[in-house]
């Protein structure tokens, strides 16, 4: 067994468990020592986790799921079928799940949702509307022991049932794990973890180069080349999509011409190209080439400014567009130097963007969250889900926290037919004919993900980061 293997991330943080995150820092370290009834594969999709098996009845609502026999905790306390109601009954509450402008995220899909436990190994869950793709929502469901999970210090020492145990923390600086010798996975070859806080990409980069940490990820694919063959190195793409929101409920983006013009006069490679030194992957629809649903299409829309100018004279803007725009200092950092460079495109259009800039990140998310924006305001989309990005951000009937006003009636009915179907590989097809309806009429402005590269010491070929862009520790070397 490998003694100690030390982890770079750009952020360390322990968080709730069943907090709604799509940070990929804060998973990785999360699913190390939690497990849920199912996790995600190294493409994306699910695998059994602490269930071995699960079934879907007809209806789309019943879900049984039959757990591992011998599972327990950390702390030696049994995981059976009643500890995972408890986990499942709490994401529930309208205390849990919630994230920055977005209360209570799990609790819009499993709310009203009965959930028994008819014997120590099987788990059902009926929820009141048709979820087929609940899997998206359960697996963020870590298991938490009943006796600890609510204490106010739970976190100082949190208990999980995961491939490795809590040690010990520094607050944001370092956390300590050793292998837990019982996991259902079997043992991992490393002895211990200890993650790292070490924010610059760079200075994990040198990191890696002196030794001093086995591996690193987020690094910059330009750092990453600085550790030459003494290390393997992977680029990916975090999921997390780089948008603009246009306001589809008032002014020039309620007319579905002008949403499609200014998504026809991007150009995305050049937009990559001058904000992010190169490091970025092209973004065509709503969601990213690894989301379920995502149709095989060429991400890099070529610029068509011809058909854009011809669409924008025929929603009466032939002498020009004028456009408000709000935009952060950070979250994305690169959101002014973002806008000022899509200004110039635009303008190629004859589109002027007038920009006004909130330094208050909260009070911005709260901003959209209020339906405040002004024409359009650069965001991100981060669930690496599509049927919650459908639901929470484009379903007018929802009027999610992130929607602004869109409407697309087919869509919609496609949404609904997908919640109703069980068959995981007709409801993937439904969700590509979403994929292929939303690039026609676009909900919002979507241009690139970031790209990162991940490195772990010494010759390991096969040895690649998750589609989601998280760390997945029990597939380590």
């Amino acid at each position: 067994m490998t003694p100690t293997t030390t982890i770079l991330q750009s952020r360390i943080e322990l968080v709730d468990p069943q907090d709604c995150t799509d940070n990929s820092d804060t998973l990785a370290m999360l699913e190390a020592m939690f497990d849920a009834l199912v996790r995600r594969g190294a493409d994306g999709r699910f695998i059994p986790a602490l269930s071995e098996s699960w079934t879907l009845a007809d209806d789309a609502c019943r879900w049984t799921f039959r757990l591992r026999p011998g599972l327990r905790f950390h702390d030696g306390s049994p995981l059976d079928a009643e500890a995972m109601k408890y986990s499942i009954e709490r994401m529930q509450r309208p205390d849990i799940g919630a994230t920055l402008g977005a209360p209570a995220v799990w609790g819009q899909y499993l709310g009203g949702a009965r959930i028994t436990a008819p014997d120590p190994l099987t788990l059902t869950i009926e929820t009141v509307e048709p979820t087929a793709d609940l899997l998206d929502i359960l697996v963020s469901g870590y298991a938490l022991p009943p006796h600890l999970a609510d204490r106010p210090d739970f976190l100082h020492h949190p208990v999980g049932s995961g491939a490795f145990q809590f040690d010990g923390a520094e607050a944001g600086r370092e956390v300590r794990m050793t292998a837990n010798p019982h996991w259902w996975g079997g043992a991992r070859p490393q002895e211990q973890l200890i993650w790292h806080c070490v924010p610059l990409s760079e200075a994990r980069a040198e990191a890696m180069v002196a030794g001093r940490a086995q591996i690193a990820t987020r690094l910059s694919p330009a750092d990453a080349g600085l550790l030459g063959h003494s290390s393997t190195q992977h680029e990916y793409f975090d999921p997390t999509a780089i948008i603009y929101l246009l306001n589809a409920a008032s002014g020039p983006f309620s007319d579905p011409r002008v949403r499609r013009a200014i998504a026809l006069a991007v150009d995305r490679k050049a937009l990559i190209a001058e904000v992010l030194d190169g490091a970025g992957a092209p973004l065509g629809g709503f969601v990213s080439s690894a989301h379920i649903g995502a149709a095989a299409e060429p991400a890099d829309i070529i610029p068509d400014l011809k058909t854009a100018r011809a669409l924008l004279a025929e929603a009466g803007y032939g002498d020009g567009l004028m456009l408000n725009v709000d935009c952060p200092t950070r979250l994305p950092d690169e959101a002014q130097a973002l806008t000022s460079a899509l200004a110039r495109q635009l303008a190629l259009i004859n589109v002027t963007l007038i920009v006004h800039t909130v330094e208050d990140r909260v009070a911005y998310a709260e901003q959209i969250r209020d339906k405040k924006i002004h024409d359009m305001c650069v965001f991100d989309s981060s669930p690496m889900s599509t049927f919650r990005v459908l639901y929470e951000k484009i379903d007018s009937r929802v009027r999610g926290s992130w929607w602004e006003g869109y409407r697309n009636d087919a869509v919609e009915a496609l949404l609904d037919r997908s919640r109703r179907t069980v068959d995981p590989v007709a409801r993937e097809e439904i969700h590509r004919q979403s994929y292929i309806a939303l690039r026609q009429d676009p909900p919002w402005l979507p241009l690139y993900h970031h790209r990162f590269a991940a490195a772990i010491a010494g010759d390991h070929p096969d040895w690649r980061m998750r589609a989601d862009g998280v760390l997945d520790v029990t597939t380590l070397p």
